[in-house]
């Protein structure tokens, strides 16, 4: 039997495989500008036409526009990256190598958020243009931005591996995307929702990362940011857990 090969340091295996997902960016760059910029901002643009002249509406047009933009970008792509991935066997090769299964999933979560920030900064700034929404960004917006995208990223994660192609993986990632973004007062005011949305949004992650977004950008912040963190961490854990427990991983 060959001797296994001793494992490098943790950060150089991090590092290593952030590098490698990095490269999705050759072919991720053309679905950054379709539903990470311009799909957001077409809704930004047609939502604003019905929120002009009130404030709280356009507030929670913008940032459910920034909700979905970063889940097109994080959720849907890295649930096509793992089917991808599945499919083509590289996740195979990946277990041949000695690297924790572990760090594959946390690369990929981390070069696919680092890919969605020129998305999330021209939805910003198209939406306060057109909306004329003021802004006034708390520093826990550097914490909870990306504290938002780890639910999405894990739920995502989730469904590219327990998809059996990548193209039953994007159905399903948009099909999720869906039901995420309108089952809760994410774009629209929780007053003009029916009362079973309201009840379903307490299941939603997206309701609390939409309300998180609204207070370090918009503001105020209050009380319920803390809710809404510890909500979007519980919901982070459970699903990056769930995605490393299901990800095949043979060792060699």
């Amino acid at each position: 039997m060959p001797p296994r090969l001793k494992r490098p340091a943790l950060s150089v295996q991090l590092v290593d495989l952030f590098l490698i997902q990095l490269s999705n960016f050759r072919w991720s760059w053309r679905g950054m500008v379709v539903t990470g910029i311009l799909t957001p901002v077409l809704i930004i643009g047609s939502l604003g036409a019905f929120a002009r002249g009130d404030k709280l509406s356009a507030a929670y047009v913008l940032c459910g526009s920034i909700v979905l933009s970063l889940m097109f970008q994080n959720q849907n792509n890295v649930a096509n990256n793992f089917a991808y991935m599945k499919q083509m066997g590289t996740l195979d090769y990946f277990a041949t190598l000695p690297i924790r299964r572990s760090f594959v999933i946390v690369a990929t979560v981390l070069s696919f958020f680092l890919l969605s920030i020129p998305a999330l900064v021209v939805t910003t700034a198209v939406g306060v243009i057109l909306l004329g929404v003021s802004v006034h960004p708390s520093p826990l917006a550097m914490l909870l931005v990306p504290l938002c995208v780890l639910p999405l990223a894990g739920i995502g994660a989730l469904i590219g591996i327990l998809a059996r192609s990548t193209e039953e993986a994007g159905s399903a990632s948009l099909l999720v995307t869906m039901l995420l973004l309108f089952c809760g007062p994410v774009m629209l005011p929780p007053d003009r929702l029916p009362d079973w949305v309201i009840g379903l949004s307490y299941l939603s992650p997206t309701s609390y990362a939409s309300s998180a977004i609204r207070q370090v950008l918009v503001g105020p912040v209050t009380d319920k940011l803390w809710i809404d963190a510890g909500v979007l961490l519980l919901v982070s854990f459970l699903s990056l857990w769930l995605a490393g427990h299901r990800l095949p991983w043979r060792e060699r």
